[in-house]
């Protein structure tokens, strides 16, 4: 049986005092001796209200019947007494026990705990009443012992349950007094998966608009049928689509969630900032994150459950992992001596009495807004870090909480669900603002965690994290880095979940630390920021600016303010965390049927096919995000309505538009229920037939991982080594403590640290070595420059290393050395001396100064342009300081040779693990074993390090994707898209970065294959090619991958636009067994698609009404309908293996290299017969690229010497080699221009880099390369 979907309704159980203990009630009770009652449960109904049943006789009686579902504890009761209080003769007693067919019990839903419900229902206990009541609401969460949650919304209203006449005496006579009347209280309870308190309150009122003027005969019939329509409503899904129903005389809707991580919002979000002054809550919100015993008091019961779940929603992405009872019966109190923490709700009227019997609670009150602890009023916790808390307050303040100030201008409204829609829409924009004010209070709280963990070991350095957090604000990251809800957000930040956490995170990212994040180096913040914000340094602010040219230094071009910036500058709720707002569309079903026979609600589940299909038909293909719900709900409505095909076609229409929301786990349940009839059906239709296959591919690689548990593996805090380490563990216990990722640079301190030992590093050792690191860098961000000082630096800089009060030719003070130049800091009034930029060094050297009889050492430097050299004497640091300049010299001149700036990051790391070696060492071999780690320094004089004058002429600059990589991946694919550089690295790793500066701005995972190719399609969306046979589709806009295209059996290895003016707008794709496709992009359909013989198509290309395309055994050029044209190939005793093809429509020529071979082969387009012309390239063994940008053709390939990656830069009319550039270590893989103004080349995994040139019209002659 498949696995059916969820609808609204798990259960309605209705809850009361039992009708023979109100009979029993004396008939002379006053009301002020009412007595209080026991609830308990007297209906329960859950679907399936409605199902077919095969008759045993076919000719008599229906085929179709209604069973209903609940479980009568009252019978159940009386059977039991009756059992137990008559004899085995006694005929009426044993039918009164004997079962009932409609009413036998069956189970419920296994979540439902029936025994605690009628406490919860009635948490202040079954008070009879002798006057008319109003309704009350509340709000109910139950939690299983796994952590699922349900919710369940209750009223409670008053029923006539005996009304009698007293006779009364006097003088002789009887007369009879007024009718007195009891109302008894009934409790109706509606238990859902989703929390949609709003939706099942309007349902309920509904239903109660019925239950007044029903008979009690029919009260159960009435219940039955209200619970039996709310299960047939379908649940919407994530994104942009709500559902709304009519009960009468409401109009209900039900929102969705905003994605497929984010909780359903159904209630009114800014009710604790009515409750609660700014302060207090976010004093609430302290204690929650710290995990406190948390007791939240009200007189009014539904508040209990409303305030709770809006602050768990204030603290989202975030998730209470501890017992959560946001109403606690009167019956329930001693849930509060749990020693573990907690959230419960309690009556206001217990208030004095736990207070005073319990221990380290918080206590809440919710009515006051006030909060206190047991022991004291004052509540002594951690407050949270006051740079998130002032701008929290500062966004809270602007917030508009009052509807009537929107109804100033409006007209007085005649239709209720007019009124209640504008209402609607007042809120849930309002409640849009509120959850982005409270999501960047987290992201404030939680910045930069990201930065102190080691994905690959997953690993949490917890003691670098708190030292980047301001003093006043450790202890509350020391109490919180213990919770179990950080530690769910750690798995997930580990996970690489990208959820509204991390969107924001990004989207707020300061430019420069975006820019940072590009290259692996120590962490220290830039001068600028600790001088902005001296010992009370706050929150780094959103920069929007795009960095500046190349060749000028990376600054921060946006002033800051030392003081409260936040408090004195007008602050809009959502300014800066705008994420674009889609329109909301609501899907509203048809009309209930009026019986509830089989066949009727199957009419009415055609009547909802029927009305989504007309939706469907009436949505334009580009709105695909609407399209995709539209299926999804179609595909839920045909699953419960046993059309079990079709369901698999709107999956397989779902898979293809929006996979982020494709309910693989139901799906997968309703494959495996497919009876063998169906299943040689679905076989015949291609789309599902695929479907299924490739979900089966999924299970496969999912069961294949599960193994590993990576996901789900706990988070390891970083701890010092116990035991001697080798070569391997000292490479991971170095990758977890963050130091350096790098595996080669790891390779050489462990060489340094073991000079003249056995090849092990010792726990002592590390343990020093690490705290000298950790020193240093702490010492490094509590430098403090004056302003005169500053002003001759830039503002990216960081001071990392400072030397000891010394003498020098320019006076006394300081040597400081940052990743641009060493300056001297003079003693006294502190002052500025530059002593050189390391690109203008001449000579580093160490000297001998003469004093007394003594020869004190000193390092000399000589600086171009200057005469005078500077003698510093560093004493006993000589020689660490000579070694460290020399290597940052060095990364200098390289960096600026390769215009590489992740070198000079190297070498500023290389230097600093050198000062930390011989803090470490203290011997006299600890020089020599620093030198180890001047990696740069030696690499200076090889020749690989050399770049010829072209290739440094036309290199712009150097980008590394594998920064965050233990070892470097192969760039696999390059595209650029206005803007936008797009790189993919292994296994669908693909990396945004920004075109003006080169910056990182994006990473998204897109499946877990190796990507083949990527194009731009239209404005909004790139299409990408994959080892396993999908085409993702990547948003421009949301920068997320939803939609895919399966069609392809084998590898995606092209993709290709038709670039004819007047026709629809058509993609071509090829895979690896010759197959190709052409597709509408406006629908995404395959229009045709043919086959090719040929060994590995890897391209194809729209020219013309043909296409071209490149196999490894020859260029085919194609007719549209597939019908081959011609078959370009070598004579077969020069037969090579073709790696790419270019046409250039200009000259009608058809160009191509091949991975075996250094010619380039030029074809005339109307004669094909044998090349027109080839073009040697020197030192090359084969090609594996070709663009061409103006009037030249660009090939990428691989050379016999020690630079293996080269560029060959081809003249188009003169057949001739212009440039020969030498840019990457390993062979060129990738080519892509960026408006014919640069060229970005991608290399294999030796280098994993990506270039940037220059593009010129002509260039120099080879030779002189």
């Amino acid at each position: 049986m498949a696995e059916l979907p969820s609808g609204l309704l798990e259960a309605c159980v209705v809850v009361g005092a039992p009708s023979d203990k109100l009979r029993e009630l004396p008939q002379h009770t006053k009301s002020s001796e009412l007595p209080l009652l026991d609830p308990e449960v007297l209906q329960v109904h859950a679907p399936p209200f409605v199902s077919i049943e095969a008759n045993s006789n076919h000719v008599i009686g229906p085929a179709f019947s209604r069973v209903q579902r609940r479980r009568s504890f009252i019978k159940k009761k009386r059977r039991d007494r009756a059992a137990e209080g008559v004899s085995n003769g006694d005929s009426s007693s044993r039918h009164e026990a004997s079962p009932v067919p409609a009413t036998e019990d069956i189970s419920v839903p296994k979540d439902l705990d029936l025994i605690a419900l009628p406490q919860l229902c009635f948490p202040d206990g079954l008070q009879l009443a002798s006057e008319q009541k109003d309704d009350a609401y509340h709000f109910l969460v139950f939690t299983d012992l796994f952590g699922n949650r349900t919710h369940g919304v209750v009223v409670q209203y008053y029923r006539a349950v005996q009304s009698f006449q007293d006779s009364v005496f006097q003088n002789g006579h009887r007369w009879n007094a007024p009718k007195s009347r009891l109302f008894a209280p009934f409790a109706v309870c509606i238990i859902s998966k989703f929390p949609y308190y709003n939706a099942l309150k309007d349902c309920l009122s509904c239903l109660l608009v019925q239950l007044r003027t029903a008979r009690q005969a029919d009260l159960e019939e009435t219940i039955r049928e209200f619970s039996a329509k709310l299960s047939l409503v379908p649940l919407p899904p994530p994104g942009q689509l709500h559902v709304s129903f009519s009960l009468r005389p409401l109009q209900v809707v039900l929102p969705s969630r905003d994605d497929q991580d984010s909780p359903v919002v159904d209630l009114n979000l800014h009710l604790p900032l009515l409750c609660f002054t700014h302060t207090a809550l976010l004093q609430v919100l302290s204690c929650l994150l710290q995990e406190q015993r948390i007791v939240f008091f009200s007189s009014d019961w539904a508040r209990l459950t409303l305030v709770a779940e809006s602050l768990l929603l204030y603290l989202q992405p975030l998730s209470w992992q501890q017992p959560y009872v946001p109403v606690l019966a009167r019956g329930m109190l001693d849930f509060l001596m749990a020693p573990t923490a907690f959230l419960m709700g309690c009556h206001i009227n217990h208030f004095e009495e736990i207070a005073a019997e319990t221990e380290d609670l918080i206590l809440v009150n919710v009515d006051d807004g006030f909060i206190q602890t047991s022991w004291s009023e004052a509540v002594d916790l951690p407050a949270l870090p006051l740079a998130a808390a002032e701008c929290f307050i500062s966004r809270a303040e602007s917030l508009q909480l009052q509807y009537d100030l929107e109804l100033c201008h409006l007209g007085t409204g005649t239709d209720v669900n007019t009124l209640r829609s504008q209402r609607r829409g007042w809120q849930q924009k309002l409640n849009s603002q509120i959850q982005n004010i409270a999501l960047e209070l987290v992201v404030n709280i939680f910045r930069g965690v990201q930065d102190f963990l080691n994905h690959e070991h997953r690993v949490f350095n917890s003691e670098e994290f708190l030292r980047t957090r301001e003093p006043d604000d450790q202890l509350f990251y020391r109490k919180v880095l213990e919770t179990h809800i950080f530690h769910s957000f750690l798995r997930d930040r580990l996970n690489r979940k990208r959820d509204s956490f991390s969107r924001m995170e990004q989207m707020t990212q300061s430019h420069a630390h975006r820019n940072r994040a590009m290259t692996e180096s120590p962490r220290r913040p830039p001068m600028s920021e600790l001088s902005r914000a001296g010992p009370d340094r706050k929150l780094s602010k959103r920069l929007g600016a795009s960095l500046p040219n190349l060749d000028q230094p990376i600054n921060e071009s946006v002033p800051l303010n030392a003081n409260r910036l936040l408090s004195i500058r007008k602050i809009s709720p959502d300014s800066g965390l705008k994420f674009l707002q889609k329109p909301l569309k609501v899907f509203r079903l048809p009309e209930f049927p009026p019986p509830l026979a089989y066949h009727y609600v199957q009419n009415y589940y055609s009547d909802m096919v029927a009305s989504l299909g007309k939706a469907i038909n009436a949505t334009p293909p580009d709105e695909s995000a609407l399209l995709a719900r539209y299926h999804y709900l179609r595909g839920l409505v045909n699953t419960v309505s046993n059309r079990r095909l079709d369901a698999l076609e709107d999956f397989h229409s779902l898979y293809k538009t929006d996979a982020e929301i494709f309910p693989s786990q139901m799906v997968n349940s309703l494959i495996d229920s497919l009876p063998d009839v169906e299943r040689v059906q679905a076989d015949r239709r291609p789309e599902i037939k695929r479907l299924i296959s490739r979900l089966k591919r999924e299970q496969e690689r999912e069961r294949a991982t599960q193994g590993t548990g990576q996901e789900d593996a706990a988070v390891k805090r970083f701890q010092l080594p116990k035991k001697y380490m080798h070569l391997e563990e000292f490479v991971k216990c170095v990758q977890e403590s963050g130091i350096v990722k790098d595996q080669g640079t790891i390779h050489r301190l462990f060489d340094a640290l073991t000079v003249g030992h056995q090849k092990q590093v010792g726990p002592d050792l590390f343990r020093v070595f690490y705290t000298i690191w950790k020193e240093t860098e702490a010492e490094a961000q509590e430098v403090c420059l004056p302003a005169s000082v500053l002003e001759h630096i830039d503002a990216a800089e960081c001071v990392f290393k400072l030397s000891s009060s010394v003498k020098t030719s320019r006076g006394v003070g300081k040597i400081a050395m940052t990743q641009r130049r060493l300056f001297l800091l003079t003693d006294g009034r502190p002052g500025y001396v530059e002593v050189a930029q390391y690109r203008d060094l001449e000579e580093v050297r160490v000297s001998s100064a003469p004093f007394l009889v003594l020869r004190i050492p000193s390092l000399k430097i000589r600086v171009h342009g200057r005469k005078e050299t500077f003698e510093a004497n560093l004493k006993t640091e000589t020689e660490l300081w000579n070694l460290m300049i020399k290597e940052m010299w060095a990364g200098r001149s390289i960096a600026d040779r390769h215009k590489d700036p992740q070198y000079m990051q190297q070498a500023l790391t290389n230097a600093l693990l050198m000062d930390a070696v011989v803090g470490s060492l203290q011997s006299s071999k600890a020089i020599y074993a620093a030198s180890k780690l001047a990696y740069f320094d030696r690499m200076s004089l090889e020749a690989q390090m050399m770049v010829p004058s072209t290739t440094s002429e036309t290199l712009k600059h150097k980008i590394n994707p594998s920064v965050e990589f233990a070892v470097p991946q192969a760039v696999d694919v390059l595209l650029y898209t206005p803007g936008q550089l797009w790189v993919s690295v292994g296994g669908g790793k693909v990396m945004v970065y920004d075109a003006s500066s080169w910056s990182l701005i994006q990473t998204c995972q897109v499946g877990n294959a190796r990507l083949n190719c990527m194009l731009g399609v239209d404005r909004d969306q790139v299409w990408m090619g994959s080892e396993d046979c999908v085409i993702y589709i990547i948003s421009l806009v949301s920068m997320v991958c939803n939609r895919q295209l399966t069609e392809h059996r084998a590898e995606v290895t092209g993709l290709a636009l038709d670039n004819e003016k007047y026709c629809h707008k058509v993609a071509y794709s090829c895979s690896a067994e010759g197959t190709v496709m052409a597709w509408e992009v406006s629908t995404l359909q395959v229009k045709r698609h043919f086959r090719l013989s040929c060994d590995r198509l890897q391209s194809v290309y729209s020219c013309g009404g043909v296409l071209w395309c490149c196999a490894r055994d020859g260029i085919m050029e194609v007719w549209r309908n597939g019908t081959l044209k011609q078959h370009i190939n070598l004579p077969e005793q020069q037969r090579v293996t073709f790696s790419s093809a270019l046409l250039i429509t200009e000259s009608e020529e058809l160009w191509s290299v091949c991975v075996d071979s250094a010619e380039v082969y030029i074809w005339h387009i109307k004669n094909t017969s044998r090349p027109i012309n080839r073009v040697m390239l020197q030192d090359c063994i084969g090609c594996y690229c070709m663009i061409q940008v103006k009037n030249q053709v660009w090939v990428g390939g691989m050379g016999r010497s020690s630079t293996k990656g080269k560029i060959y830069i081809l003249d188009t009319e003169r057949y001739e080699v212009l440039k020969e550039l030498h840019g990457h270590i390993d062979k060129v893989t990738a080519l892509c221009s960026a408006e014919d103004r640069y060229v970005l080349s991608g290399a294999a995994k030796h280098d994993g880099k990506v270039a940037i040139w220059k593009v010129e019209d002509r260039g120099l002659d080879s030779s002189k390369c």
